[in-house]
């Protein structure tokens, strides 16, 4: 059953609050409309500011009268003459073609176009194409059909609510069902506190440059011209680091599609001046694509003696060879592959859809010895616990309003190394065994609070206490240090079982594969921190007895 809020107004407040926040925190960077809206809002009738915000909440500009029925705000357009005086609203819009299609059904088309519509046994887009020639002007719904009744409302100042929300959020993503969910308990906050250094912005031209590059964004995904795009793309480095990290990840895509399209020259020549992640291999992998292996090799060495990541080196390492096999150098001697136990089964074909993990999950499990299926959340998960404050803390940068379930820059490369000493403190738990003191209290204290790292729906007191009992400290510390070096990266690709064993205080971890399955890139790179730290990792390859399930 859906809950409801008891205040019918809730979306009102929640608005309200915004505005009122972003007034306080941020009053420096907004220009004399945006000071005059939040002015102006306030002193509106109630019915007026909520029939507003539910049209600024909903997807879109235009909206029908008729749609507009909320019990709590009564006649929509009484509600409006405020919002239309104020030319927030207008009620008169010009609509094009392609405008009137998406606020009418079938049956008001054919009010409109008469039997032009009737006789044509079409959906709604083929009616569409079938009348763009004759009817090319855009003008209001009373002239398109003045025997319908019923009014548009065009809401005139989105952009300028985008521009608020961006404000409070520090992004586009997260929008007002933030509050809602909040309000409905359904998610929970870890209470940050806030400074005029945490903002998302601090000058008004970087929430100008944001918003520029969400709209490039927005073109590329539904495919305009790349070289348009592209001429509307800063070539210069934006100081905000932040920004210059969205700046390099728009271009790294837009040098990807130009390699899909084999415009090798555009893509070497973005890719060459890009400074983002992944940029360099693929800057690598182009000049060898174009027949420069002598400069691909160079540029391979170089980045070999100061890998990005170890996802750049482990690339480098798979490209070296070829790149020198192509220019007739010796092989270098490769690196070992990491060896882990293996484990091969032979299963009944699993009823009911069940997956290969569960599978082999019942398969192994015993009373003295449970599995349990994790994934990455476990070790995520105990991480998190234990550098519950590191995560959360006030840095600047890191927390702009009360909704972060994780740090804004948590994806960033320099994310461990502004918070090396609280990591440390944390991590140093680990040496003089008080973690695991630490880390249930936290479990007690921050329970279903929303984060990043701890998977609530996954972690019980026993798998917690199996773990700590089972997984020892040295272990935990490699694994939790790995992963803050490289959080984007390394988060991912640990084993889908975890198994142990409490009487001997001992552990595995299982990596499932079944049928025709490999190991993933991430995946590998675990198997190697495994094998060099003597870390217990398993992988299990399945096949199935009788019919392919």
């Amino acid at each position: 059953m859906r809950q409801s809020l008891p205040n019918p107004f809730y979306y009102l407040d929640n608005f309200q609050w915004v505005l009122a926040w972003v007034g306080a925190h941020h009053a420096d960077l907004l220009d004399e409309a945006e000071h005059r809206f939040i002015e102006r809002f306030s002193a509106l009738p109630q019915p007026s500011r909520a029939l507003l915000v539910r049209m600024v909440m909903r997807k879109g500009e235009l909206f029908r009268a008729s749609k507009l029925r909320y019990e709590e705000i009564g006649c929509p357009h009484l509600a409006a003459a405020p919002l239309i005086e104020l030319g927030w609203l207008d009620d008169v819009p010009a609509l094009d073609l392609l405008q009137l299609f998406g606020l009418l059904r079938k049956a008001e088309l054919v009010q409109v176009f008469g039997q032009a519509a009737a006789s044509l046994n079409q959906r709604k887009d083929e009616l569409l194409q079938q009348l763009l020639d004759e009817h090319a002007q855009a003008q209001p719904l009373h002239h398109w059909c003045g025997t319908l009744e019923d009014a548009v409302f065009e809401v005139r100042i989105g952009q300028l609510c985008e521009r608020l929300r961006l404000m409070f959020f520090g992004n586009i993503h997260q929008d007002w069902s933030e509050f809602v969910l909040a309000d409905l308990g359904i998610y929970r906050y870890e209470q940050v506190a806030f400074s005029p250094s945490s903002r998302a912005f601090q000058r008004r031209e970087e929430i100008d440059a944001y918003l520029h590059l969400h709209r490039c964004r927005e073109r590329f995904e539904v495919g305009e011209s790349l070289d348009d795009i592209l001429r509307d793309v800063p070539d210069a480095p934006y100081p905000n680091a932040w920004l210059e990290s969205r700046r390099g990840k728009l271009l790294l895509r837009l040098a990807q599609q130009y390699e899909r399209e084999q415009d090798w020259p555009q893509a070497l020549r973005l890719h060459a001046s890009n400074r983002y992640p992944g940029a360099r291999q693929r800057t690598i992998r182009v000049l060898e694509r174009c027949g420069q292996v002598e400069a691909a090799l160079e540029l391979a060495l170089r980045a070999e003696v100061a890998p990005e990541s170890e996802l750049e080196a482990q690339q480098l390492e798979r490209m070296l060879p070829r790149l020198r096999r192509a220019l007739g150098q010796p092989r270098s001697p490769r690196r070992a592959a990491a060896t882990a136990e293996r484990i091969d089964l032979v299963l009944p074909a699993p009823d009911g859809g069940l997956s290969v993990e569960y599978a082999v999950r019942e398969h192994l499990d015993r009373p003295e010895a449970p599995v349990h299926y994790v994934e990455n959340m476990l070790l995520n998960s105990l991480l998190g616990l234990l550098c519950w404050d590191a995560l959360f803390a006030a840095l600047p940068g890191a927390f702009f309003h009360p909704f972060h379930a994780a740090p804004a820059d948590l994806a960033q490369p320099d994310f461990h190394s502004r918070r090396a000493a609280l990591f440390d403190e944390c991590l140093g738990a680990l040496d003089d065994e008080s973690y695991r003191d630490c880390i249930r209290r936290t479990f007690r204290e921050k329970a279903g609070i929303h984060t990043a790292f701890v998977a609530w729906s996954l972690l019980d007191d026993e798998l917690l206490e199996q773990a700590l009992a089972c997984i020892p400290a040295a272990h935990l510390k490699t694994i939790f240090m790995r992963i803050l070096r490289d959080v984007p990266n390394n988060r991912t690709g640990l084993p889908d079982l975890i198994q142990f064993w409490p009487e001997q205080g001992r552990y595995r971890m299982i990596e499932v594969k079944g049928p025709g399955d490999r190991l993933q890139d991430n995946q590998l790179r675990w198997l190697d921190h495994a094998a060099e730290h003597g870390l217990p990792i398993a992988v299990c390859y399945v096949q199935w007895a009788g019919p392919t399930p």
